[in-house]
């Protein structure tokens, strides 16, 4: 009608020549995609969650090269600064779904700064660490706790911004391609700021990286508002917390008190019961549990959450296995260890930089498969060589294929999880993917670490690596069994981004 402006949209607040997409008063903003896909700021905003994901996937691995430099200068052993490295990845897996569902209270972005603070004081208290004690405090608590309170957004955060198939696909693939990256370089960038300057050194790195992010992260906008009325359930965090903790030290009890271990494995096993009872309970009394037993009750994100589970145990179980090995039994120095382990890097870079091409042309499902068959293939090449030649490029061919495996199927993993649920889950769904993941690295460097330090022998490098063949061919199993995609030629991969509300 005359006089009255521009028409304007029936359910947002916008003039219909120019857009201002503000919602009503009392209206929950849902993110809208940007004409190319990506939200403003892409650039800086992806790099900061990519470079989160970098070093909380650095500190999980650099530290397999200062071995003996740590053990030297905090008068300490092979098995101390293996709990270490243990205790670091649990506080990870322990608190990884607490932390999500803080997320949905406390809004993704807040959560994601006070998480690089907490990550950024541990690193400082561990370069100035006089024992191991303090190490354990820095590294293995503060950090772990910084740690499960920012990565859960990264992920929250790419799929709340990058809404089509296509941007959150890239997305994804960057930041798994660097959380790879973290983890198989980590212990070359970790062996070459060790022998240039110190291990301390290499903590004071990650504090100077964390700083970066905090700058990039500055014009970060949380797609949702936060809701403080969210109830948080504390005592399932507390149980669930609990019976991770007493799984992974039973675990790491093993080469010590099989009886120790066996009694350990159990109270865990009844606490996590205990957890998974009162979350029934709390369901049927309509209250908000920790985790949501639905969450449970997809074949498909479960099937992708053990091959993700799977794959971190065997990137860290073979990335300490092999370090502690060359350190101790061979008598090589952090950077020639970190030298030899750039043949993994190398491998998950490029077959991560092939992501997109390969989601193009196969399913997820064919990808993990690939990615599992190659790591086995990689793990036998490791025992195979090592047993016939005593030269470091022996080691080289069964760690490119390690890397190439593992950068193939990391990205599709996660979108077969993220992308089983809508936005109104994706809080939950990501602290559960995020602790099922650093769950297997806690495993793989428990069950591996166990193995070597009961006998620093070639045999128990061979055994090692044995037992995490086996649990790869249970991953391939697990990713064999995930349902088939139908999808017609020339299109994305099937499950690249989660169902959306219609706009």
């Amino acid at each position: 009608m005359p006089g009255r402006g521009p028409p304007r949209c029936a359910r947002w607040h916008c003039n219909a020549s120019r857009c201002r997409r503000t919602p009503p008063t009392g209206a929950t903003r849902v993110p809208e995609a940007q004409p190319s896909g990506r939200p403003a700021g892409h650039g800086r905003v992806l790099a900061a969650l990519a470079l989160a994901q970098f070093i909380c996937s650095f500190a999980g691995s650099n530290m397999n090269v200062m071995i003996n430099d740590i053990s030297a200068d905090l008068d300490t052993t092979v098995q101390g600064v293996q709990v270490a490295i243990t205790v670091f990845l649990l506080v990870m897996a322990a608190l990884m779904i607490p932390g999500g569902k803080l997320t949905d209270r406390y809004g993704r972005k807040r959560c994601f700064l006070t998480g690089l603070v907490v990550y950024a004081i541990g690193a400082l208290l561990s370069a100035a660490s006089p024992g191991l004690g303090v190490l354990i405090l820095g590294n293995s608590i503060l950090e772990g706790i910084g740690t499960a309170l920012l990565i859960p957004p990264v992920y929250i955060l790419t799929t709340l911004l990058y809404p089509d198939v296509t941007s959150r696909a890239r997305a994804f693939g960057v930041i798994m391609a660097l959380g790879g990256i973290g983890a198989a370089a980590g212990p070359l960038i970790g062996g070459l700021i060790t022998t240039a300057i110190s291990w301390r050194a290499a903590f004071v790195f990650q504090a100077l990286v964390i700083a970066v992010i905090v700058l990039l992260s500055r014009r970060m906008d949380d797609p949702l508002p936060p809701d403080p009325t969210r109830s948080f359930d504390t005592a399932g965090a507390v149980l669930s917390a609990a019976g991770l903790v007493l799984v992974v030290m039973g675990i790491l009890a093993a080469d010590d008190n099989i009886w120790l271990t066996i009694g350990l494995l159990v109270l865990g096993a009844l606490v996590l019961w205990w957890f998974f009872r009162s979350v029934r309970a709390k369901e049927a009394a309509g209250r908000e549990p920790l985790l949501s037993l639905a969450l449970f009750r997809v074949r498909r994100s479960n099937l992708g959450l053990v091959t993700q589970n799977v794959q971190w145990l065997v990137l860290m179980g073979s990335s300490f296995t092999v370090a502690a090995y060359l350190q101790v039994v061979r008598g090589y120095d952090a950077i020639e260890t970190g030298v030899i382990f750039t043949a993994a890097t190398l491998g998950l870079l490029i077959s991560s930089l092939c992501a997109e091409r390969l989601a193009a042309r196969h399913t997820q499902r064919t990808l993990i498969m690939a990615g599992f068959l190659m790591c086995i293939a990689g793990v036998v090449v490791l025992i195979a060589l090592a047993a016939a030649f005593s030269t470091a490029w022996a080691f080289v061919p069964g760690l490119a294929l390690v890397g190439l495996g593992l950068g193939v199927m990391l990205t599709p993993s996660v979108n077969v999880v993220q992308s089983s649920f809508p936005e109104a889950q994706q809080g939950e769904i990501s602290g559960l993917s995020r602790s099922v993941s650093n769950l297997g690295s806690s495993f793989g460097t428990a069950i591996a670490g166990t193995i070597l330090v009961a006998g620093l022998t070639r045999g128990a490098y061979a055994a090692a690596l044995i037992v995490l063949a086996v649990l790869s061919v249970g991953g391939l199993i697990a990713a064999a069994l995930l349902p088939e995609e139908a999808r017609p030629a020339g299109t994305p991969a099937a499950g690249t981004t989660a169902p959306r509300a219609q706009h």
